[in-house]
């Protein structure tokens, strides 16, 4: 795809979520702009791969994106696991600059192909949209249905929901993570499926395969190729501490809201859901 085109692409993008945040269309047909756009966000990135491989060219550049993390209400550091969870089921890898315990913005550096890294540029903001509002929402009703069960004191509510929100905007970056891994795996399968049953209609057929299986090695090259940047951008980098506030209920819920996010890459919560937050409890 030329610069042209993919900016066209990106465009169009950019103007479904515009339209998907306009207060005066239905919840529907919010969820099926913000759907249209992460699918042809996450197929651009498979057609560039095929294309790449079909021309015999060199892969894609390997850059960096900087994406600012907000700190409010201390829960900058579960943001930040999310965010960086979703970004590494692009095939990406970060680093995070001033992830303090403080209320304070924090910059999450993003290492990723050029296509991956123009479908973070474009999705984070409309997935941590989402995850906010989401979290807002479900904390809030938890801590009035502990309010009518039990005469919890200001500060014990406070430290609850405060351990329910970061659990479940961990448990939501985790979710959407495991959901965009699945369409983008079941989406080159596709491609190889198509490749494969048309091998039989001929020599063009035969081309497609060819194409199809080129895309699937430029994609797992692009893997090796991100990790390499990274480890020489970032050679003293430490692994993250794990946070040590663990909320049963937020995790679960948080999860479960993830599964259901309007991404536009599988059906809602229920296939195979349960099974994975068991394996993550």
């Amino acid at each position: 795809m030329s610069t042209e085109a993919r900016q066209k692409m990106i465009e169009r993008v950019r103007g479904l979520l515009r339209m998907a945040e306009d207060p005066a269309v239905t919840d529907s047909e919010s969820q099926a702009f913000t759907a249209k756009a992460a699918e042809l966000m996450t197929r651009h990135a498979i057609a560039e791969a095929e294309a790449r491989a079909e021309r015999g060219e060199s892969p894609e550049s390997v850059t960096r994106f900087d994406f600012p993390v907000s700190g409010v209400g201390g829960h900058g550091k579960a943001r930040v696991k999310a965010l960086a969870g979703i970004a590494a089921a692009y095939g990406c890898q970060s680093a995070v600059r001033g992830n303090t315990s403080a209320n304070t913005e924090r910059t999450l550096i993003i290492v990723g192909t050029a296509s991956a890294l123009d479908a973070l540029r474009v999705l984070l903001p409309s997935i941590t949209m989402q995850m906010e509002a989401s979290a807002r929402f479900t904390a809030r009703e938890h801590i009035a249905n502990l309010r009518e069960l039990r005469n919890y004191d200001r500060s014990t509510l406070s430290t609850e929901r405060s351990r329910f929100y970061r659990s479940f905007v961990r448990a939501y970056g985790y979710a959407v993570a495991e959901r965009i891994k699945e369409f983008r795996a079941r989406l080159r399968q596709e491609r190889e499926d198509e490749g494969t049953s048309e091998s039989a209609s001929g020599e063009s057929g035969e081309q497609e395969a060819a194409s199809s299986r080129g895309a699937e090695v430029v994609l797992r090259t692009d893997v090796d190729r991100v990790r390499e940047d990274f480890q020489r951008r970032f050679p003293q980098l430490k692994p993250t501490r794990p946070e040590r506030t663990h909320h049963r209920a937020g995790y679960r819920a948080g999860y479960v809201r993830g599964r259901r996010a309007e991404l536009g890459i599988g059906t809602s919560v229920g296939q195979g859901g349960t099974s994975a937050l068991s394996e993550r409890e």
